[in-house]
């Protein structure tokens, strides 16, 4: 037997690479598969961020930077919370991290000691309890529902806060559900942790994939607040893996001292690359892709509630539907397998996300076409008839 530690035996897979894995071998072997599991938008990084990338290798920017980032990206995000929030974020708090994921984890390792927890929603990103596994921390998954926008609402903060929570982490707009947590909720949120001594964490990676309207950044509101970013998601950067977090004043010298021990620095022609993601003609291209998310989100909102999936909101943001497939079986894992290994279309079991009514629900991401979306939907039409 390997004599591994207890904390990698409790690391339980990421369901929805399982299935890409899966369904990247199928296409292998020549078949026709619908990717609707992972959470990657299919629009190629824009043009004006590539360009600057390749300059920047040309310019022989490929040495390590400072472990925080280089001072003119963490300029120009200071830049962008102004443009798009009204805000004054000074550069200092902006730490440019190794994806979302590397802020997630400097974040916990700051905010949590071992044997306390952090509060946050079921469903919600599967990684979040296993980043607080490593430290010897623990997720504290809270139960919500339609009736609570699939979000952590005040009363349930103070209804299962324990005296070991350290805080909570909100995601807005959410993965799995695309659900927006609006301003008056942020605000009371905020009072409510603060209240109770914690600290408050909030994912704000699927900002600018909003529809009709721009989501309230929790600074707007706390300025002691721990915000999470990443240029993958709205700057369609997967593959550069480049984020950032905000953090109050106090705690950026200790966020930047554990980067300098975990990453040394950020990938240094992603950062440089990413400073062309904040120009006119970039943001431009953005904003098409937001409407192209928006058109396919009512694709397939509409077209899985044909087919009866009960889809009880409108996900206001993200790239994500969360629907109740239970209707058609009892056990979605081996539902999202089967639909994959026969119908060829490929989407991920809310087992993936948490542990309340998972077995019920079923993620699937409008990252694909429109086309794409409408072979899906023939498919599973046929699979259900």
């Amino acid at each position: 037997m390997n004599n591994w530690s207890d904390r990698v035996a409790d690391i339980e897979s990421f369901k929805v690479m399982d299935l890409l894995k899966r369904a990247k071998e199928l296409e292998a072997q020549g078949h026709d598969v619908v990717h609707m599991c992972a959470g990657e938008p299919d629009f190629a990084t824009p043009a004006p961020i590539a360009e600057a990338g390749i300059a920047a290798i040309q310019d022989g920017h490929t040495q390590y930077t400072p472990a925080a980032g280089i001072p003119a990206l963490r300029e120009a995000i200071a830049g962008f919370y102004q443009y798009r929030y009204g805000l004054d974020i000074p550069p200092e708090r902006i730490i440019v991290t190794a994806g979302a994921s590397g802020a997630l984890l400097m974040v916990f390792a700051t905010l949590a000691n071992p044997g306390q927890t952090f509060m946050m929603a079921d469903p919600g990103y599967p990684c979040n309890p296993r980043f607080l596994r490593l430290l010897e921390a623990r997720g504290q998954l809270v139960p919500v529902e339609a009736a609570d926008n699939y979000q952590l609402t005040p009363e349930l903060i103070e209804q299962h806060w324990q005296a070991n929570t350290a805080g909570v982490l909100l995601a807005s707009p959410s993965n799995p559900t695309g659900s927006v947590v609006p301003r008056e909720q942020l605000e009371l949120i905020a009072q409510t942790v603060k209240g109770k001594g914690g600290h408050l964490v909030v994912d704000e990676l699927y900002h600018g994939l909003t529809y009709g309207f721009d989501a309230t950044s929790v600074l707007s509101v706390d300025q002691d607040a721990f915000v999470l970013n990443s240029f993958s998601k709205y700057f369609g950067m997967t593959g550069w893996r480049l984020g950032w977090t905000v953090v109050p004043e106090s705690a950026a010298p200790d966020i930047e001292r554990l980067a300098q021990n975990l990453f040394i620095s950020p990938p240094t022609i992603a950062q440089h690359a990413a400073l062309a993601a904040f120009r006119p003609e970039t943001l431009e291209i953005l904003e098409q892709r937001r409407e192209a998310f928006r058109e396919r989100r009512d694709l397939l909102v509409d077209g899985l509630r044909a087919l009866g999936f009960g889809i009880p909101l409108m996900p206001e943001g993200a790239f994500y539907v969360y629907a109740d497939a239970s209707r058609f079986t009892d056990n979605t894992f081996d539902f999202c397998w089967d639909l994959l290994e026969q119908d060829k279309v490929a989407v991920t079991p809310g087992v993936d996300f948490g542990d309340y009514q998972a077995n019920r629900y079923i993620r699937f991401s409008y990252t694909t076409s429109v086309a794409q979306i409408e072979k899906a939907l023939a498919r599973l039409r046929l699979r259900l008839s």
